[in-house]
């Protein structure tokens, strides 16, 4: 064999195995769940809705309703091994969700799928050594609006500001090395779910009959995370694709990426110090390359909590034709971004979170309410407020404004 071609074999190799563990992790979930004397489960059905004021030049739905019911089991079968494993179903008014009922693994579909796996996984723990294999959710970083270090994170962006993590499928092991947490691992490339072509949210309606390339290939990554000290840190470097994609004239794709970054949090006696930078290189010449840092105040007062700071983009190289065409972490960069939220009693809350552009090209504020009944019940209100020039990342969506309202019942 070639060695243009080596390392490509090497990458079908290795992904061949985390879709092994995968599937053998799903294997050893369920009959081990059923023996397991100690079961535990928790989950919920939650109808939303969605109502928009304007109609945006593409899509003149202004009501949408949606339902998500989800179940989780968890079990420790040996003092070794914890199982945990999950479905969701789901139903919208907007064609968002697959008409399909096959049951759907792999979080690739364009729409949601209607009924999915949303994590199974086995957690093996030896001494220091933790394993976990299977369907999972892996998450770096230490800051919140943005978070440059998280690239085993895609996110389902239907709805671009109101938007959930996907799990991935692969393995990670983590090292209890006495003066730290090393991590490493190798998974499945996930992309991230991307606004429909037909609906408010999407920003590049010319990509409708555009082809989709999924890589074939692992993602892998190593991250150090030391705490303690009067000083928390962490050093990650990631080699996979990028969740989020490139759009040109062949079609929309995930270029290959590396990243190196690191994330550190100071206490003092006031507030909470964060900050997290990573810079980002491509092979490819259609990928720009740069950095994003972020740099964050946090601090409690009673029932307060404030988190606020401002989040920075360098570009080294702009190589991609349509920069931000669809970049949600790029998008919200060059922003001063905040959230405070207030715990009125135990069973009431209060949020407001914001992010605003330097340049005063695009804003966005969203309040809310939640309030508990009971052990089951919670009803939830928000309301999202967007304003901005088309030509802003944020701005684009400034026809996108919208209340919401929720009902959970959780079991």
């Amino acid at each position: 064999m070639s060695a243009a071609k080596h390392p490509r074999s090497r990458h079908a190799r290795t992904l061949r195995r985390l879709r092994a563990a995968g599937v053998l992790a799903w294997c050893v979930a369920w009959p081990a769940l059923a023996r397991a004397q100690a079961v535990t489960q928790r989950g919920f059905v939650e109808a939303d809705l969605f109502g928009f004021p304007q109609a945006a030049p593409n899509d003149s739905t202004r009501a949408i309703g949606d339902l998500l019911a989800r179940e989780e089991l968890f079990a420790a079968p040996a003092p070794w091994l914890r199982l945990a494993a999950g479905v969701d179903l789901r139903a919208n008014s907007h064609d968002q969700v697959e008409d399909s009922w096959a049951f759907d693994a792999g979080d690739r579909t364009i729409r949601r799928p209607r009924l999915s796996l949303r994590r199974a996984s086995a957690t093996i723990t030896r001494g220091r050594l933790t394993v976990d294999a299977g369907k999972q959710f892996v998450r770096w970083g230490r800051t919140d609006v943005v978070t440059p270090t998280d690239r085993f994170a895609p996110r389902d962006f239907l709805d671009v500001f109101d938007n959930e993590f996907l799990a991935v499928s692969g393995a990670r092991a983590t090292v209890d090395t006495g003066v730290g947490a090393l991590e490493a691992a190798a998974t499945r490339f996930t992309p991230a779910r991307l606004p429909l072509v037909d609906q408010r949210w999407n920003p590049f309606p010319s990509a409708a009959a555009l082809p989709r390339s999924i890589p074939d290939r692992a993602q892998l990554g190593v991250r150090f995370n030391h705490t303690g000290g009067g000083l928390d840190w962490a050093a990650s470097y990631f080699d996979g694709n990028n969740y989020l994609p490139n759009l040109d004239a062949a079609g929309i794709s995930f270029p290959p990426m590396r990243m190196i970054g690191g994330d550190a949090a100071v206490p003092t006696r006031w507030v909470t110090l964060k900050g997290e930078a990573a810079y980002f290189a491509s092979s490819s010449l259609a990928a720009d390359e740069y950095a994003i840092y972020v740099v964050q105040l946090e601090r409690q007062a009673g029932e307060w909590v404030f988190v606020g700071g401002y989040a920075g983009e360098v570009i080294t190289s702009r190589r991609s034709p349509l920069p931000e065409a669809f970049a949600p972490d790029r998008g919200t960069t060059r922003s001063i971004v905040g959230r405070a939220s207030y715990t009125i009693d135990v069973n009431r809350s209060f949020a407001v979170e914001a992010a605003v552009r330097t340049g005063g090209d695009g804003e966005y504020a969203k309040l809310e309410y939640s309030h508990a009944y009971g052990q089951h019940w919670r009803a939830t209100a928000s309301a999202v407020a967007i304003a901005g020039h088309a030509g802003d990342f944020i701005g684009q969506y400034h026809r996108n404004s919208h209340a919401a309202a929720s009902l959970r019942y959780s079991f």
